[in-house]
């Protein structure tokens, strides 16, 4: 074919209107991504990382019960009388007859008594990972325990600290020379404490990990 001077073959013509039509009568079909799959896979996917981070905690909080269980009953038993000239003039140390001490107890008492009443909402969190509620309680009420853990054990550790070297300005005397064994068990109940604590500042981290992640 030929116009103005330009040479056309009759195979490019038809070509392009065969396009022109198809072009004209049909739309370009086009996939649509797989958006539902890439979603759902994510979901699935920050669901076992949130089940395994749940999974952790739970032993954690089994952990810190352990640590504050033994913080609790070390020092609530200690106890020892030192026998002088008779028996019935005696020297006697008891963790009651300080004030710190009976916190001390009384602290990590509570403290034992909360991680075994929030073990079911660690367990919801394993069982339905994605739910935000329980992390948000857990993370609230374990930063509050961790504050009552650190006081006891700090005010329990300085008691412990003056019976081991005393204080030559106040003229306090060490005790821990006679009252070995009270001193013993108390500075094992405190280490007990601050392992506790540690626990709980993992727990934590475990919580706030979890609940960015949403």
């Amino acid at each position: 074919m030929t116009k103005n001077g330009e040479h056309y073959s009759t195979l490019e013509v038809e070509g392009e209107s065969s396009r022109t039509r198809d072009t004209k009568g049909k739309s370009p079909v086009m996939e649509a991504p797989l958006i539902g799959k890439d979603v759902g896979h994510d979901r699935d996917g920050g669901a076992a990382v949130k089940r395994g981070v749940s999974v952790i905690d739970f032993v954690v909080r089994l952990l810190a019960l352990t640590a504050a269980l033994a913080a609790t009953i070390i020092m609530g038993t200690t106890d020892q009388t030192l026998p002088f000239f008779t028996q019935f003039f005696q020297f006697r140390a008891r963790y009651y007859d300080l004030p710190t001490f009976t916190y001390f107890v009384v602290a990590n008492a509570i403290v034992a008594a909360y991680l075994v009443l929030s073990m079911p909402f660690s367990i919801v969190t394993i069982v339905r990972p994605l739910v935000k509620a329980p992390r948000l309680i857990l993370v609230i009420f374990d930063t509050i325990a961790l504050t009552l853990t650190i006081s006891a054990a700090a005010a329990a550790a300085a008691i412990v600290s003056l019976a081991h070297k005393g204080n030559t300005n106040t003229n306090w005397i060490a005790i821990c020379q006679q009252f070995d064994n009270f001193c013993s068990r108390s500075s094992g109940a405190v280490v007990a404490s601050f392992v506790t604590a540690v626990f709980f500042v993992l727990l934590v981290i475990l919580s706030t990990v979890a609940l960015k992640s949403h």
